[in-house]
């Protein structure tokens, strides 16, 4: 008979590897990012469905409608938050860095090189 139990990896290890993946010096801050990340996704969580009910979408409002509501504001609105996270837990620095990256990414979607 096989064993068919799956492989579990302790907390702690993924922290390390969290740590080392990010760059970052202590498990302090990986703890801080994952709090920023945390923080970041409820709050959006939260304006959506405010910003959604104020503009008065239900079940019936068009996907698409949805969608470049979301783009427009939400996504915007993820970027600074998540600043502000970072920056009031003291991470300010690795957010910026990867905000700088995801943004660079964007733009050469929209930008040819010559």
């Amino acid at each position: 008979m096989e064993n068919n139990q799956t492989k579990t990896v302790p907390a702690k290890n993924i922290m390390y590897k969290l740590k080392d993946k990010w760059g970052v010096d202590s498990l302090w801050q990986v703890l801080a990012i994952l709090a920023v990340f945390t923080l970041t996704g409820s709050t959006v969580v939260y304006l959506r469905k405010g910003l959604f009910f104020m503009l008065g979408y239900t079940e019936e409002t068009a996907m698409w409608l949805k969608v470049v509501t979301y783009v427009l504001f939400i996504f915007p609105s993820y970027q600074l938050l998540i600043l502000v996270y970072g920056f009031l837990f003291g991470q300010f620095d690795f957010f910026w860095e990867k905000e700088k990256k995801m943004f660079s990414r964007i733009k050469s979607l929209f930008v040819r090189k010559k």
